[in-house]
C-alpha cells in the first residue's frame, strides 16, 4: 500500500493512494502514528481497503500532502553511507555507521517550502531513502531486521553546512532546522517498494541534475542499519532511519553551491514518488 496524509499543517487526515488516486481513510484510521504502527495498523488497513475500496471517498485534487507519517519519536540519520559522497566531501569511508539526529520539528510535507534558517549561508540538499520502523526494536539481529520495517519514504535531508561542520559540537545543529525534513509523498509498504538495494534516486535544483545515484552503492544496507541503530537506542513504531545520500550535494562542488531563496528543488526515488520544494528566505513564525 501507499499511505498518505493530507490537509493543512497540523490538521492532516489519513489516506491511501491506489492506482494514482488518493482516497480518504480518516473515518477508519485517525493518524499514522506510533499507536497505529504498534497495533499492526497497516495489516488491518490493507484488509479494510480491500473489502471497502468501492466505498472510499476520493480526496479533492490539489489537496496539500503532509508527511505520510505523523511526528515520530525520532528521526535517525546515517552519514556518509555512499562511497562517492564520502569522497566528494573529502571524508574517509566510515568503519561503522555515523549516526546523527534530525529534530522532529524539522518534519514537513513533500511539497512544503524549505525555509533558509536565520543567518544561514550554506543550506544544502540531500536526497535519501528513509525506512519507517513498524514495531518496537531493541537489539535487533540483522537477519530479523526486515520484520521491523513498516515501509519506505522519500526524504530530503536538508542541511546547513556551516552549522553542521564549522560550529563546535555535533552535526545535529545543521540538520534539525525548521522545514529541513520534507518527507513523502507517501509511505510505501515493503511489498510494493521493490529491491531497496537497487533503487535510483535523483535530485535537481532549478532543473539542473545535481544527484543521480543508486542504493546499490550503499556502504551499509538497511537491515544492518536497523540492527546497528537498535544497539544504541530503542526504535519505536513510526520512527525513521534515513539511510544517507549519494554524491552531488552542494558542498561537493568546487566552488560549493548552496540554496538561495527562489530556488526550486525536485527529487525522487524509484517507486517512492517525487517531491518538490520551493526555497524561501527566513521569516519569523
Amino acid at each position: 500500500m501507499k499511505l498518505i496524509r493530507y490537509g493543512n499543517p497540523g490538521e492532516e487526515r489519513t489516506g491511501v493512494q491506489i492506482d494514482g488516486v488518493n482516497y480518504d481513510t480518516s473515518f477508519y484510521v485517525k493518524d499514522y502514528d506510533e499507536k497505529f504502527f504498534e497495533a499492526s495498523g497497516i495489516e488491518h488497513l490493507a484488509k479494510y481497503v480491500k473489502e471497502h475500496q468501492s466505498e472510499l471517498q476520493v480526496i479533492p485534487h490539489g489537496s496539500r500532502l503532509g508527511s505520510p507519517i505523523a511526528r515520530p519519536s525520532k528521526i535517525v540519520c546515517i552519514g556518509l553511507n555512499y562511497a562517492d559522497h564520502a569522497k566528494e566531501t573529502n571524508a574517509p569511508l566510515p568503519a561503522e555507521p555515523i549516526i546523527f539526529m534530525k529534530s522532529t520539528t524539522s518534519l514537513v510535507g513533500p511539497n512544503d517550502d524549505i525555509m533558509i534558517p536565520k543567518n544561514s549561508v550554506k543550506t544544502d540538499w540531500e536526497v535519501e531513502l528513509a525506512v519507517v520502523i513498524g514495531k518496537k526494536a531493541s537489539y535487533v539481529e540483522e537477519a530479523d531486521a526486515a520484520d521491523y520495517i513498516a515501509g519506505y519514504v522519500l526524504h530530503n535531508d536538508v542541511s546547513e553546512r556551516e552549522f553542521q561542520l564549522e560550529r563546535n559540537g555535533t552535526w545535529d545543529k545543521g540538520k534539525g532546522c525548521d522545514t529541513f525534513a520534507p518527507m513523502g509523498p507517501y509511505l510505501v509498504t515493503p511489498d510494493e517498494a521493490g529491491d531497496v538495494d537497487n533503487l535510483r534516486l535523483w535530485l535537481t535544483v532549478n532543473g539542473r541534475k545535481m544527484q543521480d545515484g543508486t542504493t546499490a552503492n550503499f556502504i551499509f544496507k538497511v537491515p544492518y542499519l536497523i540492527s546497528y541503530v537498535s544497539q544504541f537506542m530503542t526504535l519505536l513504531p513510526g520512527d525513521v532511519i534515513s539511510t544517507g545520500t549519494p554524491a552531488g550535494v552542494g558542498l561537493g562542488f568546487k566552488p560549493p553551491i548552496y540554496l538561495k531563496a527562489g530556488d526550486i528543488v525536485e527529487l525522487g526515488i524509484d517507486g517512492l514518488g517525487t517531491s518538490k520544494q520551493n526555497v524561501v528566505a527566513y521569516a519569523k513564525a
